[in-house]
């Protein structure tokens, strides 16, 4: 009892907030003083409970085995631990019967509405018109038959036209934020140019990457494409409870694990320096393959980093190592922290206007020809 509850204590001195920050990725989603104030409170915990049993436990424990002999002890306690064996048999069996998702995939009936997919994990429902209520307000969420958000289902995106594909996961899509309020629609308006709004919540730079490989090809004129990373999504691209791209881009299934394990992973998401390394290397890879793909069809390429309020030292240190040092290129969009929808953490239209600016920006600076041929002949753009 005495080695465990020093054990306890030690870990609870060691688990500074500086290892804290070392291996517990920002999450834009759970905000870091939430995170911090779980850290604070399971440390303490921990803490507390290697002092008991170092002050009242090991005494205690100490008497009953002066008392008893180990069989007895043991025999004691056989009905105690078989229960408890049993207990964990038992929670496994049952979670392991009911229907699982990964942790980024929304409820079936969540709209937008998302579906199952072997390949990519989940895509958009196409064709169809949805509605949900975000901040207060209904939104409606028309899709394609390409799953492409559009102004209205039967006005599909047209493949021949000049086109910024702009690919993504909810910020893209704009979770919450009517069809013009969208940052692919606002960049359509601010650019001349025909946007496609190839985009489906919840996707880690991986799923970017494949529905890029996917769609890209349907586009007859693609003159520019745009993604997304940022820092406080990154965490996603570690994931492998879903199908994923691992080393050289292969493919994997979901990775099968104890749904006990699995549970305890999800609520305590420590990465070691190992993993945090290999995330970097793997999504400088993914991203350096859509941007082959952009110029294999002549198109210019960036990387849209929104940056909602001031950016932390553990942000910049991802957005660091993942963009600076494979010099990929990007574009920051930086928005104060009020620009967030009511009770969400999705932008509003204002900060999908600051993403759609910072964008149109850097396309006029660094444009291709094709874009600035585009451009220029441009009329009216069907966003």
């Amino acid at each position: 009892m005495a080695a465990v509850g020093m054990a306890l204590l030690a870990a609870a001195a060691l688990a500074t907030r500086a290892w804290f920050e070392r291996h517990f990725l920002p999450e834009f989603l759970h905000p870091r003083p939430g995170q911090l104030r779980a850290y604070t409170a399971v440390r303490l915990a921990v803490a507390a409970v290697g002092l008991a049993l170092v002050v009242w436990v090991r005494p205690w424990a100490g008497r009953l085995a002066a008392r008893n002999s180990f069989a007895a002890l043991a025999i004691a306690a056989a009905p105690s631990l078989l229960a408890a064996v049993a207990a964990v048999v038992a929670a496994e069996l049952v979670l392991d019967s009911m229907a699982w998702r990964s942790r980024e995939q929304s409820p079936p009936m969540y709209e937008p509405r998302r579906v199952w997919d072997t390949t990519f994990g989940w895509r958009q429902l196409a064709d169809r018109t949805g509605y949900g209520v975000t901040g207060g307000r209904q939104i409606e969420y028309a899709f394609d038959v390409h799953g492409y958000r559009v102004r209205r289902q039967d006005q599909p995106v047209d493949l021949a036209q000049p086109t910024i594909v702009v690919v993504g996961e909810s910020f893209i899509q704009g979770h919450g934020l009517t069809y013009e309020e969208s940052m692919p629609a606002q960049l359509a308006a601010l650019t001349g140019v025909q946007a496609a709004n190839v985009a489906v919540g919840g996707y880690a730079t991986d799923q970017v990457y494949m529905l890029l490989r996917s769609e890209l090809p349907r586009f007859q004129r693609p003159v520019a494409v745009v993604t997304i990373f940022m820092p406080g999504l990154f965490h996603r691209n570690l994931d492998t409870d879903r199908p994923h791209l691992g080393p050289g881009l292969a493919w994997s299934p979901p990775k099968r694990q104890p749904r006990l394990a699995e549970i305890f992973g999800r609520l305590v998401q420590y990465r070691s320096d190992r993993q945090i390394a290999a995330g970097v290397a793997q999504t400088q890879a993914e991203l350096r393959a859509m941007q082959a793909l952009a110029q294999a069809r002549g198109a210019a390429f960036v990387i849209l980093t929104p940056q909602v309020g001031p950016e932390s030292a553990e942000e910049r240190t991802i957005r660091r190592r993942v963009l600076d040092d494979a010099g990929l290129p990007y574009v920051v969009a930086p928005m104060p922290a009020g620009w967030l929808l009511p009770h969400n953490r999705h932008p509003d239209a204002r900060g999908a206007r600051a993403m759609a600016a910072a964008v149109a920006a850097y396309l006029g600076d660094h444009q291709s020809h094709s874009l600035a041929r585009t451009t220029a002949s441009a009329g009216h753009p069907q966003g």
